[in-house]
């Protein structure tokens, strides 16, 4: 009868990315309110930073900028002339710039932080932080709305023009679950979970390599500079992905107070 290969004591395990690895321990204040962990920790600094840069690159601005403002002022430009008002115009992008501006700053800071060593994983990768943005999108959405057409918004959005009364029994529901519930979850969903599967991605790649390299050795030397390969492509990648959220939530906070800011409200 055959025996069953029992692996060595000593073999070594392959350690890959888990679910754990976005609900670390507390550092700070354990047990308390105000318990903080890496993220959290993290998501504190990334504001700090922001607010230290901006105020750095606009707090003696010139006529020539230098580099540092040059740099400052094309970011700032960039979410203006692209975002705020190619969809809602020069006054109502004005009005509005100062949230599109953060929310996009907020979400490619906390982004990026995916790919910086040492740290490895994105503040928006917790939900609290992208609901939080979503909520102030909708928030943005609603007060526009209400505020361009005060007796006609909520009416016109739940129930269309044109469309034959007894319809709406159908197309009410429709149209409340559509605007009201589905836009904030999706634009949650959307950077929470790109963020999530970005991290166990790169965690798994470079993973691999340390223990191809150091843990196995040998002729496994060859994999991990394959895995090496695929992590340093799915890094570039990544920082792709990091850009291209910001300005698609940054986009869908524009358009969704366009909706809100339509005449035919």
């Amino acid at each position: 009868m055959p025996f069953a290969s029992v692996p060595a004591p000593d073999a070594p395990e392959f350690s890959g990315p888990s679910i754990l690895d976005f609900f670390p321990p507390a550092i700070l204040f354990e047990g308390t309110p105000f318990e903080l962990n890496r993220i959290m920790l993290l998501r504190l600094v990334i504001v700090a930073i922001l607010i230290l840069l901006f105020w750095l690159g606009t707090r003696r601005m010139r006529l020539v900028p230098g580099r540092f403002q040059g740099t400052i002022e094309m970011g700032l430009d960039f979410v203006r002339v692209n975002i705020a008002e190619d969809l809602l115009g020069k006054k109502d992008g004005q009005r509005f710039l100062p949230l599109i501006t953060t929310i996009f700053f907020l979400v490619l800071f906390m982004n990026l932080t995916g790919i910086v060593p040492g740290i490895n994983i994105a503040g928006t990768s917790v939900i609290g932080l992208p609901l939080v943005l979503a909520v102030a999108a909708y928030i943005a959405f609603i007060y526009a709305g209400l505020r361009k057409h005060p007796w006609t918004f909520l009416r016109n959005a739940l129930f269309p023009p044109g469309v034959p009364w007894f319809l709406y029994i159908i197309v009410t529901p429709i149209e409340f679950i559509s605007m009201f519930v589905l836009r904030p979850v999706t634009l949650t969903l959307r950077l929470l979970m790109n963020m999530i599967v970005g991290h166990l991605l790169l965690v798994l790649f470079f993973s691999a390599t340390a223990f191809f390299m150091v843990d196995l050795g040998g002729w496994w030397i060859a994999a991990s500079a394959v895995t090496l390969a695929f992590g340093t492509a799915f890094t570039f990648f990544e920082i792709l992905v990091a850009v291209l959220q910001a300005y698609v939530f940054a986009l869908l906070t524009a358009v969704y107070i366009q909706l809100a800011l339509a005449d035919e409200h």
